[in-house]
């Protein structure tokens, strides 16, 4: 069996992964709030831990792997957008209008998760299915001395939990003198957080034994993976920026319930995105929704295979470079497959197992730029086999490819991206020269990866030789390589390089 290895931030350190039952891997994932679109940062959880899912069902079966990612209905934001709703005259409730806003909102969010080609996880649980099971957590913190009741609310005491920062390796000492929190008068201390807090005549609301009211966000995701997958489960993820106060929160309430070996084993965070090299922001212009991206005309497939260029633990940076690099190999992989490849027997790789070496690229920590070096090599032999069962288990679907990509040839009038997209007409010589530098300076940037970890730099130097002698200009940083045409640029030699 291929031996997983994943980097646990609750250790500091990459790990073996040895599944509590290899018949029943499990893995939580913290889902959206559901109020708005999911912008393309939200996508990136989405995707890393849909790779992941992938890779555990290669390894111990389809049936023996459970993916639970959450739909968070109930919040203050959520609160916010229904009551903006009903200000401007709609019909309805808060209650209701709260319940027409969520409905809508998760099936956006599976509509658009399902265009980046990501599977939906075996359950999707709603934080409101489970209120009675945050109740009774409440109730039992409060017995074992973990949380307290003051004016309607219901708080966990960061004191009484002896590992409380362990997992984002902050001390209390150290939270508290930082503190940007509510210092409210019933808060013992300042770090204390939120399991239950009172609603009003019109806010959404469940009876409990502090009163009508309704559970912080911290405490829904531990009742719901308890309720789910018991008090011990393997992997939880998230984005980064979850990590604390989030997570933190999550595990200091779960395992006071029980003990500190209790609730997840591994613990996983993808770190942040950013567009053209900037902080996503409203203000910059530079926000975007998957939906808006989609609308621009970049197909879902770009979008995944750009994400899965940059390793999880690292910042990622969308850019539109990228997005033409990510178009070019994925027509030129349709291009090969052919309309014909549907006929064939190994098509979407059914019976054929993807090639050892890139189910192990992707068990190093879930090596997704090494397993794009892989796909590109697998291209430039033809190997339609390996090329489709890889491709497959990172989220492609052979046919899906083909029917978006094979039909535009390098020369028509139309691009992949879309005919005339911000004004601009592709398809050109010109376009696809650029196309084509592009592609190999991603080869090139792959290969010089690999090569850092090998020390083997044979090819790379044979490639950027080529290169030259193709009277390309080849200027290589720590952060990127860049392609330009230089003097006696010849197109035609840079054919036997792809």
């Amino acid at each position: 069996m291929t031996e997983i290895k994943l980097y646990n931030t609750k250790t500091r350190k990459k790990e073996v992964f040895t599944p509590l039952d290899a018949k029943d891997v499990r893995m939580y994932v913290c889902g959206p709030t559901v109020y708005d679109r999911a912008h393309i940062g939200n996508a990136r959880p989405v995707i890393v831990f849909d790779v992941l899912y992938r890779l555990l069902r290669e390894v111990y079966g389809a049936d023996h792997v459970r993916y639970a990612r959450n739909f968070t209905d109930v919040d203050d934001k959520i609160n916010a957008t229904a009551a903006a709703r009903k200000a401007a005259g709609a019909a309805g409730t808060l209650e209701e209008l709260v319940q027409e806003r969520t409905d809508e909102t998760i099936a956006w969010y599976l509509e658009d998760m399902g265009a980046l080609g990501n599977l939906e996880p075996d359950h999707a649980p709603r934080a409101t299915e489970y209120i009675q099971e945050m109740v009774d957590m409440s109730a039992m913190l409060i017995e074992q001395g973990h949380a307290y009741a003051a004016e309607g609310h219901v708080l966990f005491d960061v004191t009484s939990y002896e590992n409380y920062g362990s997992l984002s390796g902050r001390s209390v000492d150290d939270m508290i003198a930082g503190a940007r929190v509510e210092v409210a008068p019933y808060k013992r201390n300042p770090m204390d957080f939120v399991l239950w807090k009172p609603s009003d005549a019109e806010q959404p609301g469940w009876d409990s034994p502090w009163g009508r009211g309704r559970p912080g966000w911290h405490i829904e995701c531990s009742a719901m993976a308890e309720k789910l997958f018991g008090k011990r489960f393997d992997i939880h993820g998230g984005g980064l920026d979850l990590a604390f106060p989030h997570h933190e929160n999550e595990k200091a309430q779960s395992c006071a319930c029980g003990s500190e070996e209790d609730f997840a084993q591994v613990w996983m965070h993808n770190e942040m995105l950013q567009v053209e090299g900037k902080k996503m922001s409203k203000s910059l212009g530079n926000f975007f929704s998957v939906r808006e991206l989609i609308e621009q005309g970049y197909p879902g497939e770009v979008i995944r295979f750009v994400f899965l260029g940059t390793h999880y633990r690292k910042p990622m940076d969308w850019t539109e470079k990228k997005a033409k690099e990510a178009e070019a190999t994925l027509r030129k992989a349709a291009q090969l497959f052919g309309a014909d490849t549907l006929s064939k027997p190994w098509c979407g790789s059914l019976d054929v197992p993807p090639p050892q070496e890139f189910v192990e690229a992707l068990a190093s920590d879930l090596n997704t730029s090494l397993a794009l070096t892989l796909i590109k090599r697998y291209l430039k032999e033809e190997s339609e086999s390996k090329l489709a069962s890889s491709l497959k288990l990172l989220g492609f679907e052979v046919g899906s490819l083909i029917e978006a990509f094979a039909s535009f040839e390098s020369s028509s009038s139309k691009n992949i991206l879309g005919e005339s997209r911000r004004g601009r007409t592709f398809g050109s010589t010109a376009d696809l020269d650029a196309n084509r530098l592009a592609e190999l300076a991603e080869t090139l940037r792959h290969g010089r990866d690999e090569a850092m970890r090998t020390k083997d730099f044979s090819k790379v130097d044979k490639l950027k030789a080529a290169l030259i002698a193709a009277g390309v200009e080849v200027r290589m940083s720590k952060e990127s390589v860049e392609l330009s045409e230089g003097v006696g640029f010849d197109p035609s030699k840079l054919e036997d390089l792809l």
